[in-house]
């Protein structure tokens, strides 16, 4: 019996397809998944995480003016005191350094009402001359009653 190469290879084909049925029999082993419970973990810490630094950068965005306002020193523009007229008026009292100004504020802009006594001089004065200081009231009537 003479074999040539080509039925050499056929019977080495045939004996590694022989192998490979026989290991094929043998019961197959089915690999274990892992337990869910640390997967489950892991995703609700990354949400966690990911929720933190929104809300985190969301603050920041708010308060960031107040971060970067040195300390120790009182701002000069202040808004004293608002009432609410109805609809969008609104009255103000704001203060900058020692002045007060009573200004109204409309959907047609920003007017000033009238320049109020400095924030030092709501005592009475005491030269018996001079006239009282006028309260938020007297000034806010005087003003209706001008225009």
């Amino acid at each position: 019996m003479r074999m040539t190469f080509s039925s050499a290879w056929c019977l080495s084909a045939a004996s590694a397809f022989a192998q490979l049925t026989n290991s094929a029999a043998a019961p197959l082993t089915v690999p274990t998944l892992p337990d869910p419970t640390f997967s489950v973990l892991r995703i609700f810490g990354a949400l966690a995480l990911v929720i933190g630094i929104f809300l985190g950068g969301a603050w920041l965005f708010r308060n960031w003016q107040r971060l970067t306002q040195p300390r120790g020193r009182t701002p000069k523009l202040n808004l004293l005191e608002t009432r609410s007229l109805g609809g969008r008026h609104t009255i103000h009292v704001v203060g900058y350094q020692q002045e007060r100004f009573l200004i109204a504020v409309s959907p047609t802009g920003v007017n000033l009402l009238s320049h109020l006594p400095a924030a030092g001089d709501d005592e009475a004065p005491s030269a018996g001359n001079a006239p009282a200081a006028a309260s938020f009231a007297g000034t806010l009537a005087q003003v209706v009653k001008g225009k």
